[in-house]
């Protein structure tokens, strides 16, 4: 007589965990030991590792943005036809004629955006708390990496629904390009197939959205996975003034890291379809390179470098200034080796009373700022005899490197802060006048990019 063979959900189960599981402590570490999930997490993670305030899940939601953004994309493209004469009607077709074709590509949509954001979070995470010093500096610029990846695809997808939003903004967006010396040109005539927009720009953003941007991402995040798990997994959250670390209580991975994982992944992934459901991705009329809206503006998260090319000679605004903060961010760990306050968040007390003021000294730095050059400062009207680079270019950098070194020496001075508390203020009024100059150029560019009210703002 045959044995008796185990249901089937039982047996898919043992085919991916080969033990079974008793209850007990020793149970539990051969299963995980015997598990896929080695792959990503060790068998045992610190205890404090696991409080959610602490990485508030954004390394988790990316990857998991990541997976919904291969899904979604790989269904949209059964319907979609890179060119100028299909895509806009691929489009129209998702959203009238596909079966949940507009339900897909609304997730598409804004899990793209948020994937940004949420990119962008965790790598301000891994910044406040000091994540990123030894032995997890590389491990930081591969995710520096990967963010400029992210807005990568989200700028080469931009122009595939072909409407007058996406056109329009991919012109904006690509202009930046042709600033660069010497290479500008050619840079941005190899990107767009041609001297403007066309059939070949469209068919060069679909191969690299659908194919070689998705395959570096993917390859990158490998990479990274391994590279946590071999500096030591997640830096240890600390109290303020908190001595050395000890002996850590450890936790079994696969019980009290993975499912609650997998319930948080489970609530964001019922949130995006819930907004996608309620919330439509925005299509504008066919693209019409004759007709120009009134402002053009580039993507959102590109706005902030348009607001500086408002206020800035071209070359200063989106290529010098944005290429020095990305030297700045590559060079950070390298240059702040400070490990006494690794784990904790805003380095101490007196670091987060500095990062505070810092930011809103940033907002209302910037606002300033943008008042006085919009409507009283003329530099080229007050410097007549030199070229536009210096007036407009180099003489204000100058002026704004010149006031972060002098804030840096101040927050050394008047907080009595420390070099890491110091580079943490600068920061923090850096990156809040980065958000306030893309608030602005969101909320409160309309007609001719002139400053508006927001309930003022139109697009013609």
């Amino acid at each position: 007589m045959s044995e008796q063979k185990p249901p089937l959900p039982q047996r898919v189960y043992r085919s991916a965990i080969r033990e079974p599981f008793t209850g007990d402590r020793r149970s539990r570490l051969r299963i995980v030991m015997n598990n896929l999930i080695l792959h990503l997490h060790p068998a045992q993670v610190p205890v404090r590792t696991l409080r959610f305030t602490y990485t508030w899940g954004l390394g988790g939601l990316s990857a998991l943005l990541v997976v919904i953004l291969a899904v979604t994309g790989a269904m949209l493209e059964f319907t979609y036809t890179p060119t100028p004469d299909g895509a806009y009607n691929s489009i129209l077709a998702m959203s009238t004629t596909v079966f949940f074709g507009e339900l897909v590509r609304n997730i598409h949509h804004w899990s793209a955006n948020l994937m940004i954001v949420v990119a962008a979070l965790h790598l301000l995470r891994v910044f406040f708390t000091g994540a990123f010093r030894a032995p997890r500096e590389f491990n930081w610029i591969i995710g520096l990496v990967m963010l400029l990846l992210t807005v990568l695809a989200n700028f080469t997808g931009y122009l595939l629904p072909w409407d007058q939003l996406a056109y329009w903004g991919i012109t904006v967006g690509s202009s930046i390009i042709s600033y660069i010396p010497v290479i500008g040109d050619g840079l941005s005539r190899l990107l767009l197939g041609g001297p403007e927009i066309g059939a070949a720009t469209l068919l060069n953003f679909y191969g690299l959205h659908i194919s070689v941007i998705p395959m570096a991402l993917a390859m990158l995040m490998s990479f990274h996975f391994w590279r946590v798990r071999k500096d030591g997994g997640l830096s240890i959250p600390r109290k303020v003034n908190e001595g050395a670390l000890g002996k850590e209580e450890t936790a079994t991975t696969y019980i009290d890291l993975v499912r609650p994982e997998f319930t948080f992944a489970i609530i964001m992934l019922a949130a995006i379809v819930i907004f996608a459901m309620l919330i439509p991705a925005p299509l504008e009329p066919l693209a019409n390179p004759d007709v120009s809206p009134n402002p053009a503006k580039a993507p959102w998260y590109f706005l902030g470098i348009q607001e500086l090319l408002l206020h800035y000679h071209p070359l200063v605004g989106t290529i010098v200034i944005p290429l020095l903060v990305l030297i700045a961010l590559f060079a950070l760990p390298y240059a702040d080796a400070d490990m006494e306050s690794v784990g904790i968040y805003f380095r101490s007390l007196r670091g987060r009373w500095s990062s505070l003021f810092s930011a809103a000294t940033g907002v209302l730095l910037t606002i300033g700022y943008v008042l006085l050059d919009e409507y009283w400062l003329d530099l080229p009207g007050l410097l007549p005899s030199l070229p536009t680079i210096i007036s407009n270019g180099l003489v204000p950098l100058a002026l704004l490197l010149l006031g972060l070194v002098g804030y840096y020496e101040f927050n050394r001075r008047a907080f009595k802060a420390t070099k890491c508390e110091a580079v943490l203020s600068v920061f923090m009024l850096i990156l809040f006048g980065f958000i306030t100059l893309t608030a602005i150029g969101i909320w409160f560019r309309g007609s001719g990019m002139a400053l508006m009210w927001p309930w003022e703002v139109t697009i013609h």
